[in-house]
């Protein structure tokens, strides 16, 4: 996987040190995880209050391009300057199919934020119908007349300052001699090999990836069509190859593509970047083999096993592990006491103000004072030039706020409850067979899986908190039993279940028993039990 690091300090009291410590870890990262870093964007000397951030606006964007799949950060205030922020710029990254990972917090700062990047999205999706149709409507008239409607601009194409598509002087002939060589006989290797010996770079700067080339391969714009939903406009943008040409590419790429594969097409594994080896920390990944029968087999692999063969954490069959979080995440959300606790923290999320909006309606409401004081000064024939100018001032900032706070409550959209609680309980309904809804389902409650050899650690985005039980101080519950998740296989494995906060599931006195019995056979610290009290679940 690739994957991009964001730094930032906030003031200029603080040294490029810092810069160069969150770099250093982050790329440690990066290595014991199996990410190769391409690219690093660094704000210096400016806080997370502001989205003025350029490089960060840079990465939110460059995010479109498909080019990058994971941001690392040193923690996740360097991301956004609240949970609110955080919650919409993450939404707009995984529709972008980026996931945020802090290089320094397994628990993210305030994980309920998580909770309500899902509440987000279905917001977005019940209630912004009407402004997508008119983005479209327009989208789709510039189409029909060539105009560049945003996005990711086609390799061998440029826009002029009329913004249409004009043919790159220096990139287009590259377009054409690629769509030759391949209909020629030339493999996806070897126009790979080619460009790089040419020195052409993808629009981050870096090599032209397989993906990357079949894409320009299959892409219509090069005949000069522009397609947005259901219209289709020929001969909208200057033609780079011919339609001859173009159609004998895709007759061979269509023959390609039946010609049988080595492998089966690729899994999708719901756990990737929340799965974490028990034993060092490092991330799990999805691996695939197949045994000498033919067989395809499935598993969770730890990225220090693999990559360094650092850790000799075992393997664990995908189908079982997905199946027992999905059914212990179920137990939560059938759970109505714990639901209640989750709408009402998303609810208080949601009220917490901005940092801005709050001094924008201050200063308007100073500024209408400081206009009703000029009229009143005018009204009592008190009328010079200085006046004259002071009010027609005070007017164009008065226009200035009203614009920045209307911005301000369209980022940020009030949700009533009913709406919060009808989104969250929905996933009661839903169908846990479709790999769709047992995804959102992982993403939306989960935040960090430890699989150890004999137990599965599991906690839940419910409270806050950014620390864990160590690695080496893994939770041993005096009682525990042998189970199988629902649809999972039977084996012999101990899930050890340690419910820490909910209460409404255990009498006070169980709860007291078990966190005292813990604490006193593990020796833990007042720290260590506060930072254990404020995990939701453990299982």
């Amino acid at each position: 996987m690739t994957a991009v690091i964001y730094a930032r300090y906030s003031t200029d009291s603080q040294r490029e040190e810092s810069i160069e410590g969150q770099i250093r870890e982050c790329t440690a990262y990066a290595e014991k995880n199996g990410f190769t870093v391409v690219k690093h964007y660094i704000d210096r000397a400016i806080s997370a209050k502001t989205d003025n951030r350029p490089q960060f606006q840079q990465m939110i964007k460059d995010s479109e391009r498909g080019i990058f799949d994971v941001i690392i950060v040193w923690k996740l205030d360097r991301f956004a300057r609240n949970r609110y922020d955080s919650a919409r710029y993450k939404t707009q990254l995984k529709r972008n199919g980026v996931k945020l990972v802090s290089a320094t917090e397994v628990i993210s700062a305030g994980p309920e934020g998580i909770i309500l990047e899902s509440v987000l999205e279905g917001y977005a999706e019940y209630y912004s119908a009407d402004l997508s149709e008119k983005v479209v409507r327009g989208m789709t008239e510039n189409a029909l007349k060539g105009i560049y409607n945003g996005g990711t601009i086609p390799f061998g194409y440029m826009i002029d300052e009329t913004r249409h598509y004009q043919p790159d002087p220096l990139l287009a002939p590259y377009v054409e001699q690629t769509f030759q060589k391949y209909a020629d006989g030339a493999t996806m290797t070897d126009l790979r090999d080619w460009l790089k010996a040419h020195n052409i770079k993808n629009s981050m700067g870096g090599e032209m990836s397989y993906n990357t080339i079949q894409r320009m391969l299959s892409n219509r714009r090069y005949i000069g069509e522009l397609r947005l939903r259901d219209v289709v406009q020929p001969n909208a943008i200057p033609a780079l190859v011919s339609e001859d040409l173009f159609n004998k590419v895709q007759e061979k790429l269509a023959k390609n593509k039946k010609a049988p594969a080595r492998h089966k097409a690729e899994e999708s594994y719901l756990l990737t970047t929340k799965l974490y080896c028990g034993k060092c920390g490092a991330l799990m990944f999805g691996e695939s083999g197949v045994s000498h029968t033919g067989k395809m087999y499935t598993y969770y692999k730890c990225a220090a096993a693999k990559k360094k063969k650092t850790c000799d954490k075992k393997a664990v069959r995908k189908q079982w592990l997905e199946d027992l979080v999905i059914n212990e995440t179920m137990k939560l959300v059938e759970d109505d006491a714990s639901m209640n606790a989750i709408i009402a923290k998303v609810m208080e999320l949601q009220n917490q103000e901005s940092t801005d909006l709050p001094i924008y309606e201050k200063q308007l409401k100073e500024t209408e004072v400081g206009i009703t004081n000029m009229l009143n000064a005018i009204q009592m024939g008190i009328l010079t030039s200085s006046t004259k100018e002071r009010l027609e001032a005070l007017e164009e900032q008065r226009k200035e706020l009203q614009a920045r706070i209307a911005e301000e409550r369209l980022a940020k959209p009030k949700m009533k409850e009913e709406f919060v609680r009808f989104w969250l309980l929905r996933f009661r309904k839903l169908d846990m067979t479709q790999p769709e809804q047992r995804q959102a389902l992982v993403d939306t409650f989960i935040n960090a899986i430890y699989l150890y050899d004999d137990k599965v650690l599991i906690t839940f985005n419910y409270k806050e908190g950014t620390e864990t039980v160590a690695f080496g101080e893994a939770v041993k519950a005096e009682k525990s039993s042998d189970m199988s998740a629902r649809g999972a296989p039977d084996i012999e494995r101990q899930i050890v279940r340690f419910d820490v906060l909910s209460l409404c599931r255990k009498a006070a006195a169980h709860f007291l028993y078990t966190v005292c019995t813990f604490a006193r056979i593990k020796g833990v610290s007042a720290q260590g039990l506060h930072s254990l009290l404020s995990f939701a679940w453990v299982s």
